[in-house]
Order: C-alpha cells, then structure tokens, then sequence
C-alpha cells in the first residue's frame, strides 16, 4: 500500500474515533429529555437504521445471502449486542466521567481487549503476537488515562473555590 493510502486509512480511524465523544455528549442530552438511558440507545439505533438504510438503497446493495444468514455463527451478530452495551454505557457513565473520562476509559479497555484479540487471533484477525513494546505501548496509554481522569475538576468546583 502506498503512504497515502496509509495516511488516507489513518486518518479514517482518527475520524472514526472522534465521532465517539460527540455520540455520546449528544446522546447523553437524549438521555436526559427521554427520562432513561436505554430510551436514548434505542432512538440512537433506529436513527442509525433510518440514516443507513437510504444509503444502501442509493448504493443499490445486494441483498445478503439466506444461506450465510442461516449458517453464520451466533457470535457473529453480538456486534449489535455489543453497540447496545457501548451507546447505554455511555449515556450513564459520560455524565459522570466527563467526556475526556469517560472516552480515556473506554479507550483503555479498547486497547487492552484489541491485543487479547490481535494475539489469539479471535474472530478470524490475523494473529500480531503481543510483545514488549505493543504492550508498553498499552501501558503507556493507560498511564495517560490515569492523568485525564484524575487530574481534572469540575468547572463547577473552580468557580465556588475562588
């Protein structure tokens, strides 16, 4: 692959990474005039189908194939599963944590749950074996959460401290 594909599938992720944060904080606010957290996480996914489904339709998609869908795995659809957990998760704890909180924290077990995966090779990825330096890499991050979280104060807390 060339550099710019690279820097182009970078850049990507980055961009991938930062909608997480403003999902949250604006799903959070739905949280609040919904009345419960799983209220927000169901709106989220219906607005996630309502916005997916005309851009398959444009696309003009196949439909998928029966037979996959009938043999597949019962793993392979705990990915929704998993969104479920994440968006009502996020919508109790962001509030709390704070964004930088709670994303730092999030990301952490991110890291942490992506080596298992990378070196078992789970769910069909490619093995990448964990070694030193991947792991003082986790490590290094995970001291970076520690100093987001602890090391900030509500707004709130500096205006009554002056």
């Amino acid at each position: 692959m060339s550099t710019l594909h690279w820097a182009g599938l970078l850049l990507l992720a980055v961009i991938a990474g930062a909608v997480v944060p403003f999902q949250s904080a604006i799903n959070a606010n739905l949280t609040r005039g919904l009345g419960h957290p799983l209220w927000a996480t169901l709106a989220s996914l219906v607005v996630s189908v309502l916005v997916l489904l005309p851009i398959i339709l444009a696309l003009r998609l196949p439909l998928p194939s029966l037979a996959f869908i009938a043999k597949a795995p019962l793993w392979m659809w705990a990915g929704g599963a998993f969104g479920v957990c994440f968006i009502s998760l996020a919508l109790m704890l962001l509030p709390k944590l704070g964004a930088s909180g709670f994303i730092a924290l999030a990301l952490a077990g991110q890291v942490v749950a992506s080596l298992l995966l990378d070196h078992f090779g789970w769910f069909g990825l490619v093995e990448r074996h964990m070694t030193l330096p991947r792991v003082m890499g986790a490590v290094l991050l995970i001291a970076g959460v520690v100093v987001i979280q602890f090391s900030s104060t509500p707004a709130k807390a500096l205006v009554t401290a002056s």
